[in-house]
């Protein structure tokens, strides 16, 4: 079994067209666990690699319960199967589908329509976990830059070990590091046609998955478990 330092649990896409693209796009493929070539795509105002840098660790993913280390005397086990019967009591949600946008300084795959549902579940998981995650440590508090958030943001850190859950989390699936508004755009435009007839509409989350940090930073897909309640 690797060592992982961190785990975390993400919304990661169903094996298909769309993963595969984001593992090239990424240039991580978290199954595999290996680097994976670029794929081509016209007029991008960089190479897909430098525009992905940024993101590339975590693989193709969403983000419900941030990366954290394990509790004392939790092992990676107890986590897996918690996460596994606590989607068996969980109901898949959709939204209207999901599109490339500008989220702050970098583009995103986010969600189109109503996501009241969608960000019950990830709420209800950030919750119903975190007994499994150890407290941050001075260390980790720090590179949060709790300068920068907000006192409800600050609050939310030090309760649940992340500044964007509860009722500032934001379903989305990085593309990008941070660009330019015009490379942005440019960006986009570029992708538009590559991606357009991968993205689902509706949008389905009915799984989620466990991935892990190895010790050189980079995130594994350990697990998925459906979401059958």
């Amino acid at each position: 079994m690797t060592d992982f330092k961190r785990y975390a649990v993400y919304f990661a896409p169903q094996p298909g067209a769309l993963s595969q693209f984001g593992a090239a796009w990424l240039g991580w493929d978290p199954v595999a666990g290996g680097p994976v070539d670029p794929p081509e795509v016209r007029d991008l105002p960089a190479p897909a690699h430098e525009l992905s840098a940024t993101p590339r660790k975590y693989g193709m993913h969403a983000t419900i319960k941030a990366p954290f280390r394990l509790a004392d005397g939790v092992t990676q086990d107890q986590l897996d199967r918690a996460l596994g019967d606590l989607c068996a009591t969980l109901s898949p949600v959709e939204t209207d589908g999901i599109e490339i946008a500008q989220l702050g300084g970098f583009l995103a795959l986010i969600p189109m329509g109503d996501t009241r549902d969608l960000n019950a579940l990830a709420g209800h998981v950030v919750a119903a976990l975190d007994s499994y995650r150890a407290p941050l440590s001075a260390a980790e508090i720090a590179r949060r830059k709790p300068e920068t958030l907000s006192t409800h943001q600050r609050a939310l850190l030090e309760r649940w070990g992340y500044p964007f859950v509860m009722d500032e989390f934001r379903f989305h699936i990085t593309l990008t590091g941070r660009l330019t508004p015009e490379d942005a755009r440019t960006t986009r435009t570029a992708l538009l046609p590559v991606m357009g007839a991968m993205l689902p509409a509706p949008f389905v989350i009915d799984a989620l998955c466990l991935f892990g940090e190895d010790q050189d930073g980079m995130f594994h897909y350990i697990s998925r478990h459906t979401l059958a309640g």
